[in-house]
């Protein structure tokens, strides 16, 4: 039987763009040797009229940031009719700002931080909360433009309301939650595995953590009590439910567990397109689940719709 024509949509003009050509390419090669016909597409704003021609049988959705994992990319493929991995248009933008997130993940019964959403020259002069607490551009992904002000800082992060902020006008504060940083990836309806990052030599799981080899250490499976760590599946499988997400999802949790061992645990976010790199955890993930890298990918590929 003939496998599918898939193109590998990769690269795009967010920030987030050498993120997308490892993913991409470390995707592109794994299908390959599964035996599809691989076309990788570097996207362009002609994107449309490139797919139109090409005419693959699924779009594997390798982009990250705005524009790709928004809803916009996932409106074009609807429109043009070509089935499509990941999630869709309105889970997708849902997903992305973080604001809306949060509200429909606490409305489901997801345990959130206090969080306020403000324009990002009103922490130039005062702290918007009692410190400690996280600033974070509402749309953005990778942990671009992500601050922690630490308890007892004098003065608000003065680079948020400078030339240099690149991240958009409004911001998300959040209240800072000590603790272990986990992550649990959502296959189809299933929740895979709770890994547990441990940053090394950075203060929090940032963009170097992210991407950068030996930037951050994972624990997977989490060393963490069962309870817990069923506790953050159901969540996560809760929120991927809840936002509408297709396909493969990741949610991100942060755990206090300072005081007692049942401590305290806040979803973060969700992620709609987690990285696909070679230090990526969703591929990680799968593999302690059972799951091989060109197996998760076939899945998804099969799983491909239009409607999602």
């Amino acid at each position: 039987m003939k496998k599918k024509h898939v193109a590998v949509l990769l690269g795009g003009f967010s920030s987030e763009r050498p993120v997308s050509l490892s993913s991409g390419k470390a995707c592109a090669d794994a299908l390959e040797n599964e035996g599809y016909q691989v076309t990788r597409v570097d996207v362009s704003r002609d994107v449309g009229s490139v797919l139109a021609e090409l005419k693959p049988d699924v779009a594997f959705n390798a982009l990250h940031g705005p524009f790709g994992e928004d809803g916009t990319i996932q409106g074009i493929l609807e429109y043009l009719g070509i089935p499509y991995t990941h999630s869709g248009v309105l889970a997708s933008a849902l997903a992305m700002n973080k604001e809306q997130a949060k509200k429909v993940a606490k409305a489901s019964g997801i345990p959130v931080a206090e969080s306020k959403v403000i324009n990002r020259f009103a922490v130039k002069n005062k702290h918007p909360m009692k410190p400690p607490y996280v600033v974070k551009p509402v749309n953005e992904g990778s942990s671009f433009g992500v601050v922690i002000v630490h308890e007892g800082q004098s003065h608000p992060p003065q680079v948020i309301g400078s030339s240099e902020w690149q991240y958009g006008e409004i911001v998300m504060v959040e209240r800072y939650i000590h603790g272990r940083e986990l992550t649990c990836a959502v296959m189809g309806d299933v929740a895979l595995g709770v890994c547990e990052i441990i940053p090394t030599g950075h203060s929090f799981y940032d963009y170097d953590s992210k991407y950068v080899p030996g930037g951050s250490k994972h624990e997977t499976p989490a060393k963490i009590s069962p309870n817990i760590y069923k506790k953050i599946q159901t969540l996560a499988l809760k929120a991927h439910l809840a936002i509408g997400c297709r396909g493969v999802s990741r949610s991100d949790f942060r755990y206090d567990d300072r005081h007692s061992e049942n401590g305290e645990v806040v979803w973060l976010e969700i992620n709609t397109q987690p990285g696909m790199t070679p230090t990526s955890l969703v591929p990680e993930i799968a593999a302690q689940a059972g799951h091989s890298f060109g197996d998760l990918l076939s899945w998804m590929v099969e799983d491909a719709s239009c409607l999602r």
